[in-house]
């Protein structure tokens, strides 16, 4: 039996007790019932001690793993977090570093472009230089070849 259906049945015996006459409220018991079942309850007490004992420890094993696994949560959170920040600053740097590799390019673009178009107009002028006096030449020339003609 259970301590609690222990303790309710001496709770009976006790209630159940005839009361003696002239007595002021004194009743008779039955000692021998009255002590067996006391002994019962010092028989199951420490059984049932035993059991709320060991559900504190399954109680108190069960928190600490808890409290274990959270930690390892809360862990693996934070070094993903840090995981993610780095990778979001690498991300950063390489878009910076994109972003320099294009202006980089586009000014060495507009240098080369200048370069190339100072040249060409260098190369044209003095081909129009050596036109313009191959032109003159020609013009002295025929005027030369007029003026002999006539004389």
């Amino acid at each position: 039996m259970r301590v609690e259906d222990l303790i309710n049945e001496l709770q009976n015996v006790i209630s159940d007790a005839k009361n003696l006459p002239l007595t002021g409220g004194k009743s008779v018991i039955d000692t021998g019932r009255v002590l067996n079942i006391v002994d019962e309850i010092q028989g199951a007490l420490p059984a049932e001690l035993r059991q709320a004992k060991a559900i504190v420890a399954d109680r108190a094993q069960i928190v600490s793993e808890a409290k274990q696994e959270a930690e390892e949560i809360i862990r693996n959170a934070e070094a993903r977090r840090k995981a993610m920040i780095n990778q979001s600053e690498i991300v950063r740097l390489a878009q910076t570093q994109s972003q320099e590799i294009m202006n980089d390019a586009k000014m060495k673009s507009a240098e080369m472009r200048k370069a190339a178009n100072d040249y060409i107009d260098d190369i044209m002028r003095r081909t129009d230089e050596l036109i313009t006096n191959q032109l003159n030449e020609i013009k002295k020339t025929r005027q030369s070849l007029k003026s002999s003609q006539r004389n």
